[in-house]
């Protein structure tokens, strides 16, 4: 079956003095033809884990700029929100306030007109009794006047005339008060009416005023709830105490002043409205998210690396590469061309900056809550003892000093001095950022 697909073959090495010929036999052929293939089907393997393992890294450095963008464009579009309905809320406060004291006022009107009216009502009262006693008087005056008439007709008549002409006037100037009196009633009432109209106006403005403060209310609370909660999520997947941390970044931004003005207290001893509560409830949870953003930036929440690297070393126990031994690796490990940038996960301050046995050349940047960051086997630092560096400072370049086997970044995270896994932190802000 060989001598079918590999005949035997001879090949022949001749010289000036002698010919000689070496012989290929068909098993030898197969051999050569196999290690042929295995180095061919080998090179194209090992070209095509390099190219999808650079394809790979870019994809990964583009995501996580994508990432990075989409993060601050939400957190953007999240503040400008918050800053919106904080804006509507405050101007729905003040119209509610302004609707209050309007109707306030009105209140006042309506109950002054309804006492003056009741006024109107008893001056009317006391005006037609003094009317019935005066037309009795008249109606008196009248008969007295017809007997004094039949008894003295001349006397009769200048008596019954000036008692006639005193009626008149008197008649007169009550009539003309009573019609007065009467067209002041009639406006009052009137008066009245509409301010009970404009009050019912005004309530269903309340009213309506009452149903966008609860709308605004809710929007607010959610875009809170949809900002605070990833953020606690993300500081209790590093295994930080939330309530320890914030109440460490309120002591350090805690300063107040001013000119020194007289203290006013209030005397109403009112409960909190329903409303008030809710705005003092999302003035708590702004500034809960103000310092979950401060202590996001002062906790190692980033990557050390942007440029293309391969992830060749987790934290935990391993193989050693130099002495093949079981050795616990306190960081992890982001291989990559000498001189790739280097940069700082988080804002602190470096303690250390220079040659360190196994680390060669180490930067260590002090944090705060307690977290130090180790950068190490450095060709190049960048920054010095004391210095002060924010997320994202260029702090140094990837190189090969110190123990290693190539050019690569061994990143460590200690709390406390205790070494912990550098990827919760990483992977915590991944899932948010």
């Amino acid at each position: 079956m060989l001598e079918r697909w590999f005949p035997e073959r001879r090949v022949f090495l001749r010289s000036d003095t002698d010919t000689r010929f070496i012989r290929l036999r068909p098993a030898t052929q197969l051999f050569a033809f196999s290690g042929s293939a295995l180095l061919v089907a080998w090179t194209i393997v090992a070209t095509a884990i390099l190219l999808m393992d650079s394809i790979g890294s870019g994809n990964f450095r583009e995501q996580a700029k994508r990432d990075q963008r989409t993060y601050e464009a939400r957190l953007n579009a999240l503040s400008f929100e918050r800053d919106n309905r904080a804006a509507e809320a405050l101007a729905a406060q003040e119209r509610f306030n302004s609707a209050l004291a309007q109707i306030s006022v009105m209140q006042s009107d309506l109950l002054a007109s309804e006492n003056r009216r009741r006024e109107l009502e008893t001056g009317i009262g006391v005006i037609q009794t003094t009317l019935r006693r005066t037309m009795k008087d008249r109606d008196a005056a009248r008969e007295k006047a017809t007997v004094l008439a039949s008894a003295a007709p001349g006397t009769a008549a200048q008596t019954a005339g000036a008692s006639a002409g005193a009626s008149g006037g008197t008649m007169d100037f009550l009539a003309a008060a009573l019609a007065d009196t009467a067209q002041e009633r009639d406006q009052i009432i009137a008066n009245a009416k509409d301010a009970l109209v404009q009050a019912d106006q005004m309530a269903a403005r309340i009213k309506q005023m009452e149903d966008q403060n609860v709308a605004i209310f809710r929007q607010l609370e959610d875009a809170m709830t949809v900002s605070v909660k990833p953020l606690d999520k993300m500081f209790r997947a590093a295994g930080m105490n939330t309530r320890n941390m914030l109440d460490q970044v309120r002591r350090g931004y805690s300063g107040q002043g001013g000119p020194l003005t007289p203290i006013s207290f209030s005397t109403m001893g009112d409960d909190q409205s329903p409303d008030t509560a809710r705005a003092n409830f999302l003035l708590d949870q702004m500034d809960k998210l103000n310092l979950y953003r401060i202590a996001a930036q002062k906790a190692p929440f980033a990557n050390p690396v942007k440029a293309g690297y391969r992830f060749t070393s987790p934290f935990g126990y391993r193989r050693d590469p130099k002495t093949g031994g079981r050795r616990m690796h306190a960081g992890v490990d982001f291989a990559g061309p000498v001189g790739t940038p280097l940069y700082a996960t988080a804002d602190g301050v470096v303690t250390h900056a220079g040659w360190s046995s196994g680390y060669g050349r180490l930067v260590k940047i002090q944090h705060q809550f307690g977290i130090e960051t180790r950068y190490a086997h450095q060709s190049k630092i960048r920054v010095k003892v004391g210095q002060r560096v924010s997320r994202g400072d260029r702090i140094g370049d990837m190189g090969a000093s110190g123990r290693v086997t190539g050019p690569h970044l061994h990143y460590e995270v200690r709390v406390g001095g205790q070494a912990v896994n550098p990827m919760i932190y990483i992977k915590a802000a991944n899932d948010v950022f």
